[in-house]
C-alpha cells in the first residue's frame, strides 16, 4: 500500500499485504484443497490500513480532514 502512495497517488486503503503471506489463514485454505470451494470459510484480513500522500493532496488543492490525518499513515 505504501509503495503506491509513494509513487504519487493520492490515497490507499486495503489490507496489509504482509500480513496475509505465511499467515496461518494460507495453511488453512491449502489444507482443505479437499474440500468443495463453496465450503471454504471467507475470511476478512484482520487488519486494514489508510496511507495518505499529502504532497499530492496538496497538489490537488485538497485539506485533509484532521480526524483522517490522526488515524493515516502520512507520506509527506
Amino acid at each position: 500500500m505504501v509503495s503506491f502512495t509513494h509513487g504519487g497517488i493520492l490515497a490507499s486503503y486495503g489490507s496489509d499485504v504482509a500480513d496475509h503471506a505465511g499467515s496461518r489463514r494460507a495453511t488453512l485454505i491449502v489444507s482443505s484443497r479437499a474440500r468443495k470451494p463453496g465450503d471454504l470459510p471467507v475470511q476478512a484480513p484482520p487488519k486494514y490500513e489508510t496511507v495518505l500522500n499529502l504532497k499530492a493532496a496538496k497538489a490537488l488543492g485538497l485539506t485533509i480532514p484532521q480526524s483522517i490525518l490522526a488515524t493515516a499513515e502520512v507520506i509527506e
